[in-house]
């Protein structure tokens, strides 16, 4: 990314996307061009888009209200990424949530600002990168990466609450793995 002002970026033989780096950062067409721009990757999760009332939800994992296993999240998506209704036609359906790790924090300051996107993770390892920590973490069967500030607390081991930057989540077709919002 740092050595051109144009990438074209290409899967078996054939050009995804082509634009500058920061345009491939910030809105992949695809699945592959979000997962393939950035480092750590991109976070994808299997979710359900749910509508109720005005709002609308990328929802994802379990809920076995007898044994009481698992957690059901609910990410509220901004109004903003709803542009011309396009959520509409998704409901009920199953669709991939992207999140980038630079846009989940553990800072109990920034919760409550994100109060729309927080769930609860283990810990699986911590890398100190020197300016960042690495967190790679596990939340309903989904493995996510989180870099976070140097001054986190996390510990392999710990479950803690992370929040996602709302604004930031893109969503992905399941089926066809266009983008549907950036």
């Amino acid at each position: 990314m740092t050595m051109g002002d144009r990438i074209e970026v290409m899967k078996d033989g054939l050009i995804q996307q082509e634009d500058s780096p920061q345009k491939l950062y910030d809105s992949p067409c695809n699945v592959f061009v979000a997962g393939f721009i950035g480092s750590p990757q991109m976070n994808f999760i299997d979710a359900v888009l749910v509508h109720e009332g005005d709002d609308y939800y990328a929802v994802f994992g379990s809920e076995d209200k007898k044994d009481r296993v698992g957690v059901k999240y609910k990410i509220k998506l901004p109004a903003s990424k709803n542009e011309d209704d396009r959520f509409a036609e998704y409901v009920g359906q199953e669709i991939v949530m992207g999140i980038r790790p630079e846009n989940l924090y553990d800072d109990p300051a920034l919760l409550p600002k994100y109060a729309d996107g927080l769930i609860k993770a283990n810990v699986e390892v911590t890398e100190l990168m020197g300016a960042e920590i690495y967190l790679y973490l596990s939340c309903e069967g989904h493995a996510l990466t989180a870099r976070v500030a140097p001054t986190s607390t996390a510990r392999p081991g710990d479950t803690i609450e992370v929040a996602f930057d709302t604004s930031k989540v893109m969503l992905f077709d399941k089926d066809t793995e266009r983008v549907i919002c950036n």
